[in-house]
């Protein structure tokens, strides 16, 4: 190995040691490129030649500059708001509702409400912890009451709420935009068909368990059906479905941009609220709060993000990457198979923010020269990306649900209830590398 690799194999070998210590990502990014910027100085000092330095550290300014001015980075806190905001109107609460007094009465029915609400949640909030933690708070206690398994109650809520990293309006999907090179619009009607394919297979792999193990999700009992179920149904669904209509489907339709749709994803949200009698200066001032809050650690790691992939570079990290990945001895196919797996690796230590960062920037040049579709590559990233939201150690979705979770369910129900998910995931990651057009028919056909 030359210097250049031993170097750039510290750098990521120094990331990964300190990320472990317990410090916030953001400053052990910075402060991976801060050091090896300092180390760059001293073999410049000693003779020995390498292009990054301490003066490197001068273009994280302009370089994160030029991301915070970006167009396509406007959505991003449009969108959290408009996600934060439906939380607080009720509006997932009654449909929820709705749902487990229709299908409660059905073997396994109040995980089938479960996942259709998560998808109908994807498509209108795409705030995770939100979407947990409402799943959590108001199905979890009704189906261990109603005698389910705990594994499954558990399973079905964390992946369901998952489902909104994925599916439009998805603020990873706006994240990805950026080092992708690809439009916000684009990745939207890309990922729409996988969204909704996981969103599938969750749900008949609920169906098939249930019908072959009746015991594990018994339907309601002592509860009577009350007529008109089906009917408060539409009515529960119709407030956010029709939010989902005007966002994404000004985007599809190209009567907005990204940007202008999310201003009237938030302006929606926030007449949903005031129609419910639930917007008052408390509700906007902790609504504010949160968005302030989830898009200043996005932007905190976007800082140490600069950071340190402008020192990577200087170190000679595109070309290691690149050699590596071109001396791996199988055919494109094969090679995007291998960037999945690792993917789907480092989701069980990073998070989806600090891998979109640090790894898309790296591989983007590689889709070209491999010769694949850039937004097909994207989404199966995205799908990939799922699965770090539920993979131990770092899975933030059951951390969630384990804070809102009832006091006898323990990790080790969460650990086991997810493990089926996950396979869905995997599934779901291999139909669309099977099959491209399920990312790459909407987007021209929208063109058409």
């Amino acid at each position: 190995m030359d210097l250049n690799g031993l170097l750039v194999a510290l750098m990521f070998a120094a990331f990964a040691g300190l990320l472990l210590s317990g410090y916030p990502v953001a400053w052990v990014l910075a402060g991976v490129g801060v050091l090896f910027a300092a180390v760059g100085e001293a073999l410049n000092a000693a003779g020995v030649p390498v292009d990054a330095d301490l003066r490197m550290l001068g273009l994280v300014v302009d370089r994160t500059y030029g991301t915070m001015s970006s167009y396509g980075l406007v959505p991003l806190p449009l969108f959290v708001f408009m996600g934060h905001m439906l939380d607080r109107s009720g509006v997932a609460a009654d449909l929820l509702r709705a749902l487990q007094e229709a299908l409660g009465r059905v073997a396994g029915g109040l995980a089938l409400a479960v996942t259709l609400l998560g998808v109908v949640l994807a498509a209108s909030t795409g705030i995770i912890g939100a979407s947990v933690a409402l799943l959590g708070t108001l199905a979890l206690p009704a189906m261990l009451e109603d005698g389910y398994q705990p594994e499954l109650a558990t399973g079905v809520v964390a992946a369901a709420g998952c489902l909104g990293i994925l599916l439009p309006p998805s603020i990873m999907l706006v994240l990805m935009s950026e080092p992708m090179q690809i439009s916000v619009g684009d990745l939207f009607l890309g990922a729409v068909f996988p969204g909704l394919l996981l969103g599938g297979l969750y749900a008949t792999y609920v169906t098939l368990l249930c019908a072959l193990r009746p015991g594990i999700a018994p339907p309601r009992r002592l509860v009577a059906q009350a007529p008109g179920a089906w009917r408060r149904i539409a009515a529960a669904m119709l407030a956010p479905l029709g939010l989902i209509g005007a966002v994404l489907g000004s985007i599809f339709f190209g009567v907005v941009s990204p940007s202008e749709a999310a201003g009237v994803g938030a302006f929606g949200a926030l007449l949903l609220a005031a129609g419910r009698g639930r917007l008052d200066r408390a509700c906007l001032r902790a609504v504010c709060r949160a968005t302030a809050r989830t898009t200043s650690f996005i932007m905190a790691i976007f800082l140490g993000a600069a950071c340190f992939s402008l020192v990577l570079r200087g170190l000679g990290g595109d070309e290691v990457i690149e050699a590596g990945i071109h001396g791996l001895p199988f055919g494109p196919e094969g090679i995007v198979l291998c960037l999945m797996a690792l993917v789907f690796v480092l989701g069980f230590f990073l998070d989806w923010i600090e891998i979109t960062l640090i790894v898309l920037p790296l591989v983007e040049p590689v889709t070209g020269v491999l010769g694949v579709d850039k937004l097909w590559f994207t989404v199966l990233v995205a799908v990939c990306l799922q699965t770090s939201f539920l993979t131990p150690p770092v899975g933030f979705a059951l951390f969630y649900l384990k804070g809102v979770a009832p006091p006898e369910i323990t990790l080790g129900h969460l650990y086991r209830g997810i493990v089926p998910f996950v396979v869905m995931q995997l599934v779901g990651l291999a139909l669309v590398w099977a099959f491209p057009a399920l990312v790459t028919w909407l987007p021209e056909a929208a063109l058409r």
